[in-house]
């Protein structure tokens, strides 16, 4: 079974078993609402036990959790710095134009069909997420994911079409 990242839990929060979690997830809401069912993965990538969400709650740039059946810090301390994962089987159909984003990571992108790199990482600064484009002799690209930016996105033949804006590349 195939899964996905949807969050490093960071640190724990309080005495009564909540953990602070670093999303990278543009479903929070729904990935750590009450009763959801996560995989968690150690640090070697190792799946330890799946683990259902008995609270969550937002706070500042965390996403504050805690998991069914661990109500004290004795409980969670040993997760620091585990995955959260979700089963591919879990996921939900996403509308038109929309993208998991282990859809996206890995994705060649091309600038009037000229190779620039593949895209190795979402950041989510605020507005828009800004995919980082991994390019051979030069430093990374970040690539807003705006309508003038991102022309066109081919998940089957994992390719996408962009046009760099003028300001994009300092490296040119």
């Amino acid at each position: 079974m195939d899964y996905f990242n949807v969050g490093k839990i960071v640190n724990t929060q309080g005495l009564q078993g909540e953990m602070r979690v670093l999303s990278v997830t543009d479903f929070a809401e729904e990935r750590f609402k009450k009763g959801a069912k996560l995989a968690l993965f150690d640090e070697r990538d190792q799946f330890v036990m799946e683990v259902e969400i008995a609270n969550h709650r937002k706070a500042k740039n965390f996403d504050i959790i805690k998991f069914k059946g661990m109500y004290h810090i004795n409980d969670i301390e040993k997760y620091k710095g585990c995955s959260l994962k979700i089963a591919e089987e879990n996921l939900t159909d996403l509308d038109e134009g929309e993208f998991y984003y282990h859809e996206i990571i890995g994705l060649e992108v091309y600038e009037n069909d000229q190779f620039i790199g593949q895209i190795k990482e979402i950041l989510q600064p605020g507005a828009n997420d800004v995919w980082v484009v991994k390019r051979k002799g030069k430093k990374d690209l970040l690539l807003p994911y705006i309508p003038p930016v991102v022309l066109n996105i081919d998940i089957e033949n994992k390719r996408v079409d962009v046009e760099l804006l003028e300001g994009l590349d300092d490296e040119d």
